[in-house]
């Protein structure tokens, strides 16, 4: 089974307040689990909301004083 994470521990999982993943939540932008009138978040959620907000970066070259990607 997976590791069902309260507010708080998703949280501190992503170095925020709780009102981030409660904003994240109530705008159904993350998947979540409701146990009742508990709140719990897959970890594998925060790890896939955390992927695909992942920039990489590209390599950049100068050719002219001008950048070419």
């Amino acid at each position: 089974m997976e590791r069902l994470l309260t507010v708080a521990q998703a949280a501190d999982l992503l170095g925020t307040t709780e009102r981030f993943p409660r904003r994240l939540i109530a705008e159904r932008r993350i998947r979540f689990v409701k146990l009742g009138a508990h709140v719990r978040i897959p970890e594998t959620a925060l790890v896939e909301f955390i992927a695909a907000g992942t920039v990489e970066p590209i390599a950049v070259a100068w050719s002219g004083g001008k950048a070419v990607a």
